[in-house]
C-alpha cells in the first residue's frame, strides 16, 4: 500500500494533537474508574460478609436448641421415654424458634416423636411411633397454638423408621452434632437442612437422636433485600455446587424424573450471569474456595465484578458469592469520557486541516519529483532534461534513480529481444495457476495456436487428452521445483500429435516468492519416431532370426526323421505287394500294412510342421544376475509396450545370482511379457500395467509377471500343446516355456489376479556361493 507524504504529515499533526487530548482524558478516567471499582469491590466484600454473618446467626439457634434438647433428655430433666412429655418439650422449642420447620426425637428401639408446622387441619402436627411390647403403633395428632388437640387418628400403614434415616445414622456414628446437606422438604416443598444431635445413656452409648428441620428460605428473602448497585445479586452455593439461596427463590428448585424436588447446581442455574461468573468453580462435583477472591468477567459484552467468600464454617460448607456490573459504578465517568473524546476529535480535525495545508506546501517538490520519475520510467521524458527546483536531498537521489531506470530499460530490451527471436519455443507461465502469460513466435509454431489463443490457456491444456496430467507446480505438494525437465505429448488444433521436450526454470522475487516460470520447448516428434522405428526394427530382426533358426532346426529334424519314415513306407509297400501275390491273402494283414503306410506318410507331414515349433535350447547353464537380465528384456519389449500404452514396472531389489541357461530364461521372460502386453492391448481397461517382481524363497528365486488385463478363462489349459487364447496363436509358447523351465530345474505356473488380470510364476535355482 502506497502512503502519501502529504497525508502522512497531516495525519501526524492531527494525530499528535488527538493523542495529547486523549492522554489527559484517559488519565482522568482511569484514576476515577479505579477509585470507583475499588469502592465496588469493597461493597461486594461487605455484602458477602453480611450474608455470611446473617446465615450463621440464622442457624445458630438450631444448634443450641438441638443440643439443649439432647442434654435435657440425657440428664432426665424430661424423660424421652414418655412420648407425651417429650412432645410438649418439642412443641415449646418449635414455638419459640420461628425458623424451625420441625423438631423430633428417635430412639434405638425405633420409637419416634415428631412435632412439625402444618398448613392443614391445625398449625402443628405430631407423629408418635410407639413400639411397646413388640407392637408398633403410629398416631397422628393436630394441635392449636395452645397445645390443644384438634384431631387424632392412627396411621397403621406408615412404614417410617427413624433408625434408617441418614440424619440418625450420621449422628449415631459421629457421636456429635451433625448438619445434613440442604434439600427440599417433602411436605412443604421448601428448602431446608436438618441438624441432629445424639442422646447418650449412662454407659456412654447412644440412646436416641434429637433432630431439627430448619427452613432456609428466609435467607433468600434476606439476599433479595440486599442492594448492589442497580442490578447486582448475592447467592449462596453449597460445596456440592447446589444453589441454596438466591433473591429469586423460584430458580432454586427443579423436578427429577421420579417427581422429587432437588436444588439446581450452579452449572445449570437459570441465572446466566451467575452461571458465567461461578460455574467454572465446579471441579469433579465440588467447589473449593480457600480464601476470599475478587475478580472480573465479561458476559453479553458487559464487564462485571464478582466476589467469592470462603465457607461459613466446616459444618456449613456454604460459599457466599456476589456479582454486579461495572457500569453500575462507572457509567457516569464513561459518559463524561465519551464527551471528552468527541472534543478531542473536533480539535484533531481542526489541527488536521491546518496540517494538511502545511503538508501540501512541504510535499509539493516531492510530488513533482515522483511525477518526473514516473514519466522517465515510461519513456515519455528524457532523463537528461533539467530537474525542477527541489530539495537538496532529492537531487542526489534523482541521479541514482535515473541510472537505475536506464539500466533496467536496457536489460528489459535485451531480454525481450532474446525471448522473441529465440529459435526455441519460449513462454512465461504463472507459477500459481499455470496460465501462459507470454509466448514467442516459435512456441506458437510448435503448438499450432496463435498467441491470442495461448494467452487464454493453461500449459496443461496443451497436453494430449488421456495422458497423465503434467503440472509444473502443485501448491499442495509444498516443495517448489526450481527446474523441470520433461517430455510429453501435445495435441495441435489440427489434430496432429507431437512430442515436445520442455525445460522450465522458476523465477523468484527478492523475498523468495515464486513469480513465474520461464519455459523453453523443443519439438522432438521426429526423434521419437526414429527411436520407435529402431525398436520396431530390432524386434523384427529378432523375430526373423528366430524364424530362421526354427526353420533350420525343423529342416534338420525332417532330414533325420524322413529316412527311417521312408524306409517304413517302402517296407510297408513291399509287404503289401508280397501279400497280394499270395494265394488267398489275409484281409486283416492287408489292412494293417496299408495303415502302416498311411501313418508313415502322416508322420512325414507332421515333421514338416516342425518349422512352426520353437527350439528348446539345451545350452550350458551359468551364474548370472537376474535383475540385469530383466532390465535388458524390458528394453527389448519397450516399443511394443509403448504402442499398446502399457506401463512396465519392476521390483527386483537385493536378488542373489541365479544358475540357469541365461538365453532360455530370457526367452521365457520375453514370451510372458509379450503375452501380458498383447492381453492388455486387446482390453478396454484404463489401468494398463505389467509388473515384474522377484523374491528369494529357500534355494530358489520366484519370479512373478503380473498384468491388469482381462485374465484367463478357467476353461483354458494354458500349458497344453496347441491350446491358445489368441485367435492366430499356435498354442506352443507357454508349453515350450514350461519345458524350458523344467529343463532348467524350475517350474512355471499360473494364478488368477484379484480383481482382474493374471500372475505367471516361475522358479530359478540360486547359484552356489
Amino acid at each position: 500500500m502506497r502512503i502519501s507524504l502529504g497525508g502522512m504529515l497531516a495525519i501526524g499533526l492531527a494525530g499528535l494533537q488527538f493523542i495529547a487530548v486523549l492522554a489527559v482524558v484517559f488519565s482522568s478516567y482511569v484514576t476515577s474508574e479505579r477509585a470507583l471499582l475499588d469502592h465496588a469491590r469493597d461493597l461486594l466484600r461487605d455484602i458477602g460478609t453480611n450474608a455470611v454473618e446473617h446465615s450463621r446467626g440464622f442457624l445458630s439457634p438450631a444448634r443450641g436448641a438441638a443440643e439443649l434438647s439432647a442434654r435435657l433428655a440425657q440428664d432426665r430433666v424430661i424423660t424421652s421415654d414418655v412420648p407425651e412429655l417429650l412432645e410438649r418439650l418439642l412443641f415449646q422449642q418449635l414455638q419459640i424458634t420461628p425458623q424451625f420447620a420441625g423438631v423430633y426425637h428417635g430412639t434405638e428401639a425405633g420409637e419416634f416423636v415428631y412435632v412439625m408446622r402444618s398448613e392443614t387441619t391445625g398449625p402443628f402436627r405430631t407423629k408418635i411411633i410407639r413400639t411397646a411390647e413388640g407392637e408398633r403403633s403410629i398416631e397422628l395428632i393436630w394441635r392449636d397454638n395452645d397445645f390443644n388437640v384438634i384431631e387424632r387418628r392412627m396411621d397403621p400403614d406408615d412404614p417410617y423408621d427413624p433408625r434408617t434415616r441418614p440424619w440418625y445414622i450420621r449422628a449415631r456414628d459421629d457421636l456429635g452434632t451433625i448438619w445434613t446437606d440442604p434439600y427440599i422438604f417433602f411436605s412443604s416443598q421448601r428448602p431446608g437442612i436438618t441438624l441432629a444431635s445424639p442422646v447418650m445413656n449412662d454407659e456412654a452409648s447412644v440412646r436416641g437422636i434429637v433432630g431439627v428441620d430448619i427452613e432456609i428460605g428466609d435467607i433468600s428473602d434476606f439476599l433479595g433485600r440486599l442492594r448492589i448497585g442497580e442490578s447486582g445479586r448475592v447467592l449462596i452455593i453449597h460445596r456440592n455446587g447446589d444453589v441454596i439461596a438466591h433473591p429469586d427463590k423460584t430458580l432454586l428448585k427443579t423436578k427429577d424424573a421420579d417427581g422429587s424436588l432437588r436444588f439446581v447446581d450452579i452449572q445449570n442455574f437459570d441465572d446466566p450471569i451467575a452461571r458465567a461468573a461461578f460455574g467454572h468453580l465446579m471441579d469433579n462435583g465440588t467447589i473449593s474456595v480457600e480464601e476470599e477472591k475478587l475478580s472480573q468477567f465479561i458476559y453479553g459484552g458487559e464487564t462485571y465484578v464478582s466476589v467469592i467468600m470462603p465457607p461459613i464454617d466446616e459444618n456449613l460448607p456454604w460459599i457466599t458469592a456476589a456479582y454486579a456490573p461495572e457500569s453500575d459504578f462507572t457509567q457516569v465517568i464513561k459518559t463524561n469520557r465519551q464527551t471528552n473524546i468527541w472534543i478531542a476529535v473536533v480539535v484533531a480535525l481542526i489541527t488536521g486541516l491546518c496540517g494538511l495545508g502545511l503538508a501540501n506546501y512541504i510535499h509539493k517538490p516531492v510530488r513533482a519529483f515522483a511525477v518526473r520519475s514516473a514519466l522517465i520510467s515510461q519513456g515519455e521524458l528524457d532523463p537528461a532534461d533539467p530537474l525542477p527546483k527541489t530539495y537538496r536531498e532529492l537531487e542526489k537521489a534523482n541521479q541514482t534513480l535515473m541510472q537505475q531506470i536506464a539500466a533496467r530499460r536496457a536489460t528489459e530490451i535485451e531480454y525481450g529481444q532474446t525471448f522473441e527471436l529465440s529459435s526455441r519455443g519460449m513462454a512465461q507461465i504463472d507459477a500459481a495457476t499455470g496460465h501462459l502469460i507470454r509466448v514467442n513466435e516459435t512456441f506458437s509454431e510448435i503448438t499450432g495456436y496463435s498467441p491470442e489463443a495461448l494467452s487464454q490457456m493453461a500449459f496443461s491444456d496443451l497436453a494430449y487428452p488421456g495422458d497423465p496430467p503434467f503440472l509444473l507446480f502443485d501448491a499442495g505438494q509444498g516443495n517448489i521445483p526450481h527446474e523441470i525437465n520433461h517430455e510429453l505429448r501435445c495435441l495441435r488444433p489440427d489434430g496432429e500429435v507431437i512430442w515436445v521436450a520442455v525445460n522450465a526454470i522458476m523465477v523468484f522475487n527478492h523475498d523468495g516468492k515464486p513469480l513465474h516460470y520461464v519455459l523453453t520447448m523443443d519439438d522432438v516428434t521426429q526423434a521419437k519416431q526414429t527411436e520407435d522405428q529402431i525398436s520396431e526394427l530390432s524386434r523384427e530382426l529378432s523375430n526373423l532370426s528366430r524364424d530362421k533358426t526354427m526353420g533350420q532346426v525343423a529342416a534338420g529334424l525332417a532330414h533325420e526323421l524322413n529316412q527311417p519314415l521312408t524306409a517304413i513306407a517302402q517296407n510297408a509297400d513291399s509287404a503289401l505287394f508280397a501279400v497280394d501275390q499270395l494265394a488267398g491273402p489275409d484281409s486283416e494283414l492287408h489292412a494293417t500294412l496299408e495303415e502302416i503306410a498311411q501313418q508313415s506318410m502322416r508322420a512325414g507331414e507332421i515333421i514338416k510342421a516342425l518349422r512352426a515349433f520353437i527350439r528348446r535350447d539345451e545350452g550350458t547353464r551359468s551364474d548370472f544376475d537376474l535383475s540385469d537380465l530383466v532390465e535388458q528384456t524390458e528394453r527389448l519389449v519397450i516399443a511394443e509396450a509403448r504402442a499398446a500404452r502399457v506401463t512396465i514396472t519392476t521390483d527386483l531389489d537385493n536378488l542373489p545370482l541365479v544358475h540357469a541357461n541365461r538365453l532360455q530364461i530370457a526367452q521365457v521372460l520375453v514370451n510372458l511379457i509379450r503375452n501380458a502386453i498383447e492381453a492388455l492391448g486387446e482390453s478396454n481397461h484404463a489401468e494398463r500395467i505389467v509388473h515384474i517382481s522377484a523374491h528369494k524363497t529357500g534355494r530358489q528365486v520366484i519370479v512373478v509377471v503380473s498384468d491388469t488385463g482381462p485374465g484367463v478363462a478357467p476353461s483354458v489349459n494354458l500349458f497344453a500343446d496347441f491350446e491358445s487364447t489368441k485367435p492366430a496363436g499356435m498354442g506352443l509358447g507357454l508349453s515350450i516355456c514350461q519345458s524350458i523351465m523344467q529343463a532348467n530345474g524350475g517350474r512355471l505356473w499360473h494364478e488368477s489376479r484379484d480383481p482382474t488380470g493374471a500372475n505367471f510364476y516361475f522358479t530359478v535355482d540360486i547359484a552356489n556361493a
